[in-house]
């Protein structure tokens, strides 16, 4: 009797355990499939408008999909461009250690030697100290007054030097610290432009997008962005709870105040195909891929990720466990993720049209799970969050066998009484 009792409770656990990690709909579907009802599924559950997503699997096949819409009665397309936000940063990083590469700078060049002085910049502050955040440099938009005068003007295009005007003292000394500025980005843009002689959108041009047959990349303010946009909604920074379409309305004053650090408008396939090409070895030589994958760490035990040379190293928890690195964005009305999984040769890119992070990482961390459920990648628990859910079920498994344990010695001392 007791070894039945303890074999039925066995299989009653493993019954809980299968209820949670089944997904919703059934594993005859094909991995296509479960993507798009990813895709389908999250696109209600959070009530967003629209979202276009692309995976390259290891042996370089590539799904793309789309659910929802851009606007009005118009579909999702593949073909959208989304601003794809602080992702630009990356590409800029890759652009510096192209150039030191060629000897053409180092990353350990101070300010001084390619920008002159400027208020409450540190001119000893090296490159990579701008690339991964560690140089304390105030962050031009936290100054609420630059808010107030891009609004004033929103055609206006901004000189970095007048960006520059609106930082306050540094956060701390260079290199005794972590916390992400979009002014370590404009300053490595103006560091580019000298050191070339040209400009940012050229040099990406030159570098990356043709060599790896990237069509459907531009920079705002440099070059013109196509119509075939996914459409974005919000209150234009007018703080007044409205939502309405801000696609083509005039943007410039914002896209310029970023430059370096945002600004680039990508395709989903596109933009996972310049991460594919990346993180696989095919842009940088390996030491430079090294130096890029240094990680400063931010954050401890669950909440721990890191920083690199303009990469983010993820949460664990965002990929069931596996290693995952890339960086994330947002522009105004769209969020977008960058994810690679290096030990899975996995690359995938959500991108949405709206200003929801917390749907456009749920949408990631599903279509991650499948994918390594497809790939028979075996993690503590693959499929959902052990935080706390995997807490929980751990302590109700506790509880239910401390119970039968003392069930048990109860029946075997009534047992042996009755002897």
């Amino acid at each position: 009797m007791k070894t039945k009792l303890f074999f039925s409770t066995i299989i009653l656990f493993t019954a809980i355990l299968t209820t949670f990690t089944s997904c919703s709909y059934d594993d005859k579907n094909t991995i296509e499939e479960k993507l798009q009802i990813v895709l389908d599924e999250e696109v209600k559950r959070y009530n967003i408008r629209g979202v276009s997503a692309t995976v390259i699997f290891p042996d370089q096949r590539i799904w793309t999909g789309v659910s929802g819409i851009s606007h009005d009665t118009i579909s999702m397309k593949p073909d959208m461009l989304f601003a794809i936000g602080s992702i630009t940063k990356n590409v800029v990083a890759t652009l510096i250690l192209k150039l030191a590469e060629e000897g053409m700078l180092s990353l350990d060049d101070p300010l001084s030697k390619w920008l002159p002085k400027y208020p409450h910049v540190d001119s000893s502050i090296t490159i990579r100290q701008l690339l991964n955040h560690s140089s304390g440099i105030y962050m031009f938009w936290s100054n609420q007054k630059i808010w107030d005068d891009l609004k004033q003007d929103r055609s206006k295009i901004w000189t970095p030097e007048e960006v520059l005007s609106y930082i306050e003292e540094p956060y701390f000394t260079p290199g005794q610290g972590w916390r992400y500025s979009n002014t370590n980005y404009l300053l490595l843009a103006m560091i580019i432009e000298k050191a070339t002689g040209s400009s940012l959108s050229s040099e990406f041009n030159r570098y990356f997008w043709e060599p790896l047959d990237i069509n459907n990349a531009y920079l705002s303010i440099e070059e013109d962005i196509p119509s075939n946009q996914a459409h974005i909604f919000g209150d234009n920074f007018n703080n007044d709870g409205s939502d309405f379409d801000l696609t083509f309305l005039p943007r410039a004053s914002h896209e310029s105040i970023t430059y370096g650090s945002s600004g680039l408008f990508m395709t989903a396939e596109d933009l996972s195909r310049w991460c594919n090409a990346l993180f696989e070895g095919e842009v940088l030589q390996q030491q430079s891929m090294d130096e890029m994958l240094k990680f400063i760490d931010i954050n401890s035990g669950r909440h721990k990720r890191g920083y690199g040379l303009g990469v983010e190293l993820f949460k664990k928890r965002i990929s069931s466990g596996e290693k995952v690195i890339g960086h994330s964005g947002a522009n105004i009305g769209t969020s977008i993720y960058m994810a690679h999984l290096p030990e899975h040769h996995v690359t995938i890119v959500v991108m949405i049209n709206d200003f929801n992070h917390e749907c456009s990482q749920a949408i990631t961390k599903k279509l991650i799970a499948n994918v390594l459920k497809e790939l028979k990648v075996i993690g503590i628990i693959p499929y959902f969050d052990f935080f706390p859910l995997g807490l929980l079920m751990i302590a109700a498994a506790m509880t239910l066998l401390i119970k039968i344990f003392f069930k048990l010695r109860k029946l075997k001392a009534k047992n042996d009484k009755i002897r």
